[in-house]
């Protein structure tokens, strides 16, 4: 039976990504949106969406199964509260929270309603990421020793809430909660040490860009980097890995593998450069790599709503657990500490 969903914020993500998604859903009913601006309900309504007059009638409201929120950061954890404590299952819009002590009363909210309560990581759907995991996985070019995620444009940060600190605004907050939770998706191993520094090109008030790298107990490393004054960008992932190294340009293409077969060559010849030769940076022949594409994974973005559903039903285990979120939560908090701090910092929960 599908659940009776209600999104509270009906603005871009509220509007134009959950409310669509919900009203062609297979596991949820769209009962309606609220929004403290009254201008946003009355497009809704002129949209043919119900909108409720206030949140005390949307958490008044017995037929309500399931409440996503969709608001500024700021605002999360009163709204989560106030809807876990009705008896309303919750799904949060990253970041969840502005703080891992804003997340454990959450949580301590969830636990004791006995509702299911998650954020909404739908990176975890994004070909390009499920591509290089799948690389991983697979494992024919070994462990990753270091993997390199980026996101670069060239407009700053959106002028709304998201460049006014207050607000919880800034890139980690907004783009490195998705790249840290789907890089930890991949390292399942404790975390040794975190580095951050961050750019304040556009905006002076929260961070426009950010350089992370977060060091792991086996010296693997993860390398983190959001930039929005960038009118060449890197690419999306590169990863350097135990027998090989993999490349994806952009998300919309094919991720490229090269494998070392043979590390050493019998005889190496030189490449002229620009001020001499070198062997050392000469490229390697088909006896000693193999190369190829990865198809580009097939994703369906909704399935993060049909495991919520499932796992309110009992039948599944919430996506984006509790301790991920935390996680991914703590290692934000110290990139912004290291940031501050102008070093590395041990990682502590």
């Amino acid at each position: 039976m599908k659940k009776n969903l209600v999104v509270v914020g009906y603005g871009g993500m509220g509007g134009g990504f959950h409310v669509k998604h919900a009203q062609s859903s297979d596991v949820v009913n769209l009962l309606g949106v609220y929004d403290i601006d009254e201008a946003k309900n009355e497009l809704a309504r002129s949209r043919g969406i119900f909108a409720y007059a206030s949140l005390d009638e949307v958490l008044a409201d017995e037929r309500v199964d399931l409440i996503t929120v969709a608001v500024p950061n700021d605002s999360h954890l009163d709204i989560v509260k106030r809807a876990l404590e009705a008896g309303k299952s919750v799904i949060c819009e990253k970041p969840v929270a502005m703080s891992v002590a804003e997340l454990d009363e959450m949580i301590e909210a969830a636990n004791k309603s006995g509702q299911i309560f998650s954020v909404h990581q739908n990176r975890r759907f994004d070909v390009d990421f499920l591509a290089i995991k799948k690389i991983v996985e697979d494992g024919k070019i070994g462990k990753p020793l270091r993997i390199e995620s980026r996101i670069h444009g060239s407009r700053g940060i959106p002028s709304d809430w998201r460049g006014e600190k207050k607000h919880g605004g800034g890139m980690i907050l907004d783009w490195g909660v998705h790249l840290i939770d789907q890089l930890l998706q991949i390292y399942k191993e404790p975390i040794k040490s975190i580095y951050c520094t961050v750019t304040n090109i556009t905006n002076k008030e929260v961070d426009d860009g950010f350089y992370l790298t977060v060091t792991f107990e086996s010296g693997a490393e993860a390398f983190i980097e959001v930039g929005t004054y960038n009118f060449i960008p890197l690419p999306r992932f590169y990863m350097k890995a135990e027998k090989g190294t993999a490349l994806i340009s952009d998300w919309r293409e094919c991720a490229k593998v090269v494998k070392c077969k043979y590390w050493h060559e019998s005889e190496v010849i030189p490449v002229e450069t620009a001020a001499g030769l070198t062997k050392t940076m000469a490229p390697r022949d088909s006896i000693t790599v193999e190369e190829w594409s990865e198809e580009r994974p097939q994703s369906d973005v909704h399935n993060y709503y049909r495991n919520f559903c499932a796992a309110m039903d009992g039948t599944a285990t919430q996506m984006v657990t509790h301790k991920e979120m935390r996680l991914v939560m703590r290692v934000m908090e110290l990139a912004f500490l290291s940031a501050e701090k102008g070093t590395p910092v041990p990682y502590e929960d």
